[in-house]
């Protein structure tokens, strides 16, 4: 296998269309999560190597600024046809470094490239106005224009697609980017340098540094010459960013983190919703910000719901992401496994009873058996906490307003889902949960022609639809007067 994601495995920095290593010669080892061995390293870059990645960002969007729409969404269409034509090699690389399935795998990159697409198509579409003029001898024109230089801050958990949602409308606007990826998943992130030069993107449109999240991360933040920073990543991290880019008033946009609440009402078709919950749980081994966070289930289905998932996430084949058929591979690390023990531990001493799972599984590592918990209680830790993990803690309710009380009894706004069979309550719930997006009878949801974003402190701004491209842009003004009409 490795043999194939060998061809996207760049160890070096991209940075003006150069592939480097750190100044200081610094690495960082990257693990397989699945068997904790080393992949290989990455550097350990800091301020310096940031501070040029910017700067040849700024260079080349002076010329890229320049390109027509057309082109750009030529480009786009180039890169999209790239990463499909690399798919299996690029989801080999991803299962390496970050323990997901080889179908979760493959689904991603085929994700990154719809993201890509779809902005190769919004690239045509950034419209102006004519607005009709107050003053005879005056014509008024509004106008869409590149930002300049963003920077990209990703995650491990979806290390390409969630890139493909910031450098798509980037290259669609007109932007050039310097991006960061995750110590953890760097592979995935620096492969985008890779796609871009087997595209013919420009060198210095993407540049890729890898290291110092603190460094680089400061750097990003401080420097003038970026104009904005979008993340995905914790709410606690994205609170630092916005308040060091503010230095500069940089645009901002922030996916940060989410307590999914996963509602089902005495008149949902429970079979259909088991099936939702198994994949808004359980995909990624629950790792993903989307995640159902908390299960509250109402009290005429509740057994025969809990019943239902235990027995499903109980089939759930666990194991390393490379064999065939595994649907949950490890978790990132030992340290994310100790945390899913701390919420167990929280939720049985305070009542709760695991109905299946529980344990770290019996491959050992990193891996953990997918686990359902009945009982739950407001006053467990995961009622306010995001688990990130393979935990499905399910609680009991009686009436819907208690239902959508304790779905939005959160700082967290992000994801939510909810399961019935009556229109009304339909309307009435999706109108009463407060959070950027409501899945109805549906544990998957995200699409790239739907805005992605939360409301509350899971952020600010969307990714995908029309809407992703928006913050990419500038609005500017255009009065043109002296016609002599």
């Amino acid at each position: 296998m490795l043999q194939k994601a060998n061809a996207f495995m760049k160890q070096a920095n991209l940075i003006d269309g150069a592939w480097v290593d750190a100044d200081s010669g610094a690495t960082i080892d990257v693990i397989n999560p699945a068997n904790g061995q080393k992949l290989g390293t990455v550097p350990k870059s800091g301020k310096a190597e940031t501070a040029r990645a910017i700067d040849a960002a700024h260079k080349a969007f002076q010329t890229f600024r320049k390109t027509t729409a057309n082109e750009r969404s030529k480009m786009l269409r180039k890169l999209h046809d790239v990463i499909m034509d690399n798919q299996l090699a690029l989801a080999e690389l991803l299962t390496l470094e970050q323990g997901k399935s080889m179908a979760e795998s493959k689904g991603e990159i085929a994700f990154s490239a719809a993201y890509v697409l779809w902005f190769a198509e919004e690239a045509r579409r950034t419209y102006g106005d004519v607005v009709p003029s107050p003053w005879a001898d005056r014509r008024v024109i509004v106008t869409r224009e590149p930002v300049g230089p963003i920077a990209a801050i990703t995650p491990w958990n979806f290390p390409s697609s969630m890139l493909a949602r910031k450098i798509g409308p980037a290259i669609a606007a007109g932007c050039t980017s310097v991006v960061k990826p995750a110590s953890q998943t760097p592979y995935s992130g620096l492969a985008w340098g890779a796609l871009a030069e087997e595209a013919g993107i420009p060198k210095g449109v993407i540049n890729v540094v890898t290291g110092s999240a603190s460094e680089i991360g400061d750097e990003l933040c401080y420097n003038p010459l970026i104009k904005k920073i979008t993340f995905t990543g914790s709410t606690e991290v994205g609170k630092m960013l916005m308040e060091k880019a503010a230095k500069t008033v940089k645009k901002v946009s922030m996916e940060l983190g989410g307590n999914a609440p996963f509602l089902v009402f005495d008149d949902a078709d429970i079979d259909r919703a088991v099936e939702g919950a198994i994949a808004a749980k359980y995909r990624n081994s629950g790792q993903t910000c989307v995640c159902t966070n908390r299960f509250f289930v109402q009290a005429g289905v509740h057994d025969e719901f809990v019943e239902k998932l235990a027995k499903a996430s109980n089939n759930l084949k666990v194991g390393p992401g490379t064999e065939d058929g595994v649907q949950q591979g490890p978790l990132i690390d030992e340290k994310a496994v100790e945390k899913v023990e701390e919420f167990i531990a929280d939720a049985t001493a305070n009542g709760g009873k695991v109905v299946t799972g529980g344990h770290r599984h019996a491959l050992g590592g990193s891996f953990f058996e997918p686990t359902v918990i009945s009982g739950a209680t407001p006053k467990m830790k995961f009622m306010k906490e995001e688990i990130f993990g393979p935990l499905a803690p399910v609680f009991r309710f009686e009436k819907e307003e208690e239902a959508v009380a304790l779905a939005n009894d959160t700082e967290f706004g992000l994801a939510c889902y909810f399961y019935t069979s009556d229109l009304g309550r339909a309307f009435r719930v999706m109108e009463g949960l407060k959070y950027g997006m409501v899945g109805v009878n549906e544990g998957i949801i995200t699409t790239p022609e739907a805005p992605f974003g939360g409301v509350k402190e899971s952020g600010l701004g969307r990714e995908g639809g029309h809407q992703g491209i928006e913050d990419y842009l500038d609005t500017k003004y255009v009065c043109i007067g002296g016609l002599g009409l």
